[in-house]
């Protein structure tokens, strides 16, 4: 009997022959186990993708949640390999990008407004009155960037300040012994502290008009990028999802974000209410993002380029590390993608 070998070999050939090197390419890379998101326990609205599963039905394959403390840390597990996608504040993406760690700035998730705050004791009655008190913040972080920009703008002398880096928790607990008498934090902290004989001092999205653009942004690294590309769009149309439903019925929201991640439903209808979430077709602006050829000079570039300056100046980055622009750290071609969905 004649060998069947050789006639499938044939077909094979021929049938890879039809496709194309980068038609080829596309198709080889098979959709991951999971995919690996990075959250902080911030309320926003892609917690309800969380909550219903849909990033996971989007991707046809399942999301894995990691909370993690604060963005620094989130980032130094994207850097090691471990996380795919994260939401993190503009200060840790910016020491990220500078240091070089494979990843880029996909999108923005919310623009900082009255989400993270200056809190005091009731018996700090102004911003200047800090001096000669413990003031506590997460390092690295963007309220760690707005407490600095609050001690430029409101000429407080910052070697009066006794400045103590904590955790988010950590600070609550402090707050509650007495150990600190103000701290710049994001909700729910901040909630629970003007509930405990404090007040608000100020509100990040006051720093604005001073030249201070502060946002969380989404990353993606670079090796889950290039691998899946249509994840990454799938993504950003599932986020936008979240953020209409959001806007559709905050109220509604705010309670299964809250009962998702164990808090209390008013403050997180707070914090949520203290964020700008701008819709894709927005962030391809040159307000926000901008559209690839204009990037460079958008508000986000600017705001990173910013960012690095004040991390040098605390002597957290070297001068001669900075890069003349942001803009190769930002890639809008999934956003383009998705907002034409």
């Amino acid at each position: 009997m004649k060998s069947l070998v050789p006639a499938i070999l044939s077909a094979l050939v021929t049938i890879f022959s039809a496709f194309t090197p980068q038609q080829a390419l596309a198709a080889s890379p098979e959709k991951p186990k999971e995919v690996r998101f990075a959250y902080l326990n911030g309320p926003r609205p892609w917690i309800l993708g969380k909550v219903d599963k849909s990033f996971d039905k989007a991707f046809g394959t399942p999301v894995k949640w990691i909370n993690f403390a604060s963005g620094p840390s989130a980032l130094q597990a994207l850097a090691a390999g471990e996380i795919d996608i994260a939401r993190c504040g503009s200060t840790p993406v910016t020491s990220a990008l500078v240091k070089k760690v494979p990843l880029e700035v996909i999108a923005v998730s919310g623009v900082i407004d009255g989400s993270e705050r200056l809190v005091a004791r009731k018996s700090i009655a102004s911003i200047k009155d800090l001096e000669g008190h413990a003031v506590a913040y997460p390092a690295g972080s963007t309220a760690h960037y707005a407490l600095q920009a609050v001690f430029k703008v409101y000429g407080v002398d910052s070697s009066k300040v006794k400045q103590v880096n904590l955790k988010p928790a950590e600070q609550l607990a402090a707050w509650k012994r007495g150990d600190v008498q103000a701290a710049y934090v994001w909700g729910p902290f901040w909630n629970q502290m003007v509930a405990e004989d404090g007040h608000e001092l100020l509100r990040t999205g006051q720093l604005q008009d001073k030249g201070y653009y502060i946002f969380n942004a989404y990353v993606v690294s670079k090796k889950f990028a290039t691998e899946h590309p249509d994840l990454v769009v799938s993504f950003l149309s599932v986020f936008e999802d979240t953020v209409k439903r959001y806007k559709a019925d905050p109220d509604g929201s705010a309670a299964i974000i809250a009962k998702e991640l164990g808090q209390d439903a008013e403050a997180a209808k707070q914090t949520l209410a203290g964020l700008a979430f701008p819709s894709l077709k927005e962030q391809l602006q040159v307000s926000l993002l901008g559209n690839g050829k204009n990037t460079a000079d958008s508000n986000i570039a600017k705001g990173l380029a910013a960012t690095a300056q004040f991390l040098v100046e605390l002597g957290e980055l070297q001068k001669n590390s900075l890069p003349p622009s942001f803009a190769p750290g930002i890639n809008t071609s999934f956003l383009e993608k998705a907002a034409a969905k």
